[in-house]
């Protein structure tokens, strides 16, 4: 059965695309004016200042920051929020457990923004939406179990390999002839792999699911709305089952990378609708490509 490409949640325009961008800009503003204000105002900052310097610091800066270019390349492309987030925070020194923890409850948020903005812009085909989820949340929660009692290092660079034939496939299409998406008869198992490694590798989901879709000709926008929306509740799934395991991480990472992806992911969402078919693919390709290198040359160097 073909997952035709029509079936979209709503056909946006250039007014809503407008009306949206708006609304998130006027957010941040107000949001920067209530901050201006309350530090402008000395009697109501010296209330909240034991609070607020807690908060403000400048390694929050830094998370927010991560966040924000996290979702960017994961809203825009489809993937790699997990990988590149948890990058940046072993980049930054925190300890691999917490960054995993941590990257993973902050997904719940980030991904919910980010799937609901491509819902609202078009770019999401319902049914193949549907038919990633149920199998995506089951490998989750199974990945995120299994993950407290074996090293998800030892099979990442089997994965690495995997995802860099996927990337090459990516590119190789890009420059070839427009081809109809195939019948996919494998769409669960493929969600199950994505969310089971989603969890075991402290991400995964994008790239393995939707450079799989891409690979078998399935059109960019649809198929990164689609598995974006669908990422949140993969997300949602693994992070129960961590904070149930092994605690939630450290809330100061959370904020931060909520903040900077909750802000990036509208704007993400609409690169996504803007770019050409042919230049998302060559950017999806190119940025799996050199993650899975990444991955190899950490592993074994």
């Amino acid at each position: 059965m073909l997952v035709a490409e029509e079936t979209i949640a709503v056909q946006p325009t250039k007014k809503t695309n407008k009306r949206t961008l708006f609304i998130v800009g006027g957010s941040v503003l107000v949001l920067l004016g209530i901050v201006a204000f309350l530090y402008l105002n000395s009697t109501t900052w010296e209330l909240i200042k034991p609070y607020a310097s807690q908060l403000l610091t400048k390694d929050l800066l830094f998370f927010a920051l991560v966040g924000f270019f996290a979702q960017m390349i994961d809203g825009a492309l489809g993937m790699a929020y997990g990988i590149s987030s948890t990058s940046f925070l072993l980049g930054l020194g925190v300890p691999p457990a917490l960054a995993s923890s941590s990257v993973h409850v902050s997904e719940v948020f980030t991904a919910g923004i980010s799937g609901l903005s491509h819902l609202k812009m078009g770019n999401v085909n319902k049914q193949l939406f549907k038919r990633l989820v149920l199998p995506g949340v089951i490998g989750a929660v199974t990945g995120a179990y299994i993950l407290t009692s074996i090293d998800g290092a030892i099979i990442k660079p089997y994965i690495a390999v995997y995802l860099l034939v996927m990337g090459i496939i990516v590119l190789r299409k890009a420059f070839r002839k427009k081809t109809e998406p195939r019948d996919e008869k494998t769409l669960a198992p493929l969600a199950l792999f994505g969310g089971f490694m989603d969890a075991v590798g402290g991400g995964g989901w994008g790239p393995i699911v939707a450079s799989t879709l891409l690979s078998k000709g399935h059109q960019p926008r649809y198929a990164i709305g689609s598995v974006n929306l669908a990422e949140f509740f993969i997300a949602l799934a693994g992070a129960i089952t961590f904070v149930t395991l092994i605690g939630a991480g450290n809330w100061q990472i959370i904020v931060g990378l909520v903040l900077g992806g909750s802000v990036a992911a509208p704007f993400a969402a609409y690169l996504c609708q803007k770019f050409s078919t042919r230049t998302l693919m060559i950017m999806v390709g190119v940025l799996i490509i050199g993650l899975s290198i990444r991955t190899l040359v950490m592993t074994f160097f």
